[in-house]
């Protein structure tokens, strides 16, 4: 395993388990306690997690909030939708990127593609394609800051959306169904979904399976407004019609 990959799944799991010992993770990754320490130092320094005696947590701002509680739920089918999604995207394009736990995953994914342009609300997103390395231009919206899951919302955000046009708009949900479309739970990431998708050429949707057909109180958009939906498995029976008839190309992360 990369040194990358192995980053990565200590991430994702101190993010689904929220503590962690060294000694667990050496474990469920089959490397020795030395290597997990070093990668650990390696991980706080950039604030991924939190490095503490024997282990690792979460890093402070993902403490018990609701962004946290959606991190660490579908964790692996969230990864699974990212890594595909991280492939679909050329150099040179410009997306808009919303704030959520899979778009999170997406970004982490995307930061390893260089020659994009990122406009996100969210400074987590920002944070994880801006690698130096990576050469990647990163714009950053402005506005009113929510520090449960680090976005930037309210009317500032999206006066600044309106600035930007983008080749895609690379978006997570809160529900899905076959009246509604795409919905959200919270207003005002449902305000800057909407503001993203009119500025933009296509929309890609990412959505684990927990998400079809079910309500929530802020609709987003129609089908017929998807050109691509990432998902983990497929939707039911009924809703893969209306995707189908909307012609939105359904993928299946691998």
């Amino acid at each position: 395993m990369g040194i990358k990959n192995r980053h990565g799944k200590i991430v994702e799991i101190v993010r689904k388990n929220k503590t962690v010992s060294v000694e667990e993770l050496a474990s469920l990754l089959d490397i020795s306690r030395e290597t997990i320490r070093r990668d650990l130092s390696k991980l706080s320094n950039i604030g991924k997690v939190h490095k503490i005696h024997g282990g690792a947590t979460l890093p402070q701002g993902f403490g018990e909030g609701p962004f946290q509680k959606r991190l660490s739920e579908n964790t692996e089918a969230k990864v699974h939708i990212a890594k595909t999604a991280a492939t679909l995207f050329s150099e040179d394009e410009t997306l808009f990127v919303d704030t959520g736990s899979t778009t999170l995953y997406f970004a982490e994914a995307l930061s390893s593609r260089a020659g994009l342009t990122i406009i996100t609300n969210s400074t987590e997103v920002a944070m994880a394609v801006s690698r130096p390395k990576a050469s990647n231009k990163v714009f950053l919206l402005g506005g009113e800051f929510n520090s449960d899951n680090r976005q930037t919302v309210g009317t500032i955000a999206t006066s600044q959306i309106r600035s930007f046009r983008a080749k895609h708009a690379v978006l997570t949900i809160g529900a899905m169904d076959i009246q509604s479309g795409v919905m959200d739970f919270n207003i005002e990431e449902a305000q800057i979904a909407r503001l993203m998708i009119e500025q933009s050429q296509s929309l890609t949707v990412l959505v684990d399976s927990s998400k079809f057909n079910h309500l929530a109180p802020f609709e987003v958009c129609g089908l017929k407004q998807i050109d691509r939906l990432i998902c983990d498995r497929l939707p039911p029976e009924n809703l893969m019609k209306a995707l189908k008839l909307a012609n939105v190309k359904v993928i299946v992360a691998s």
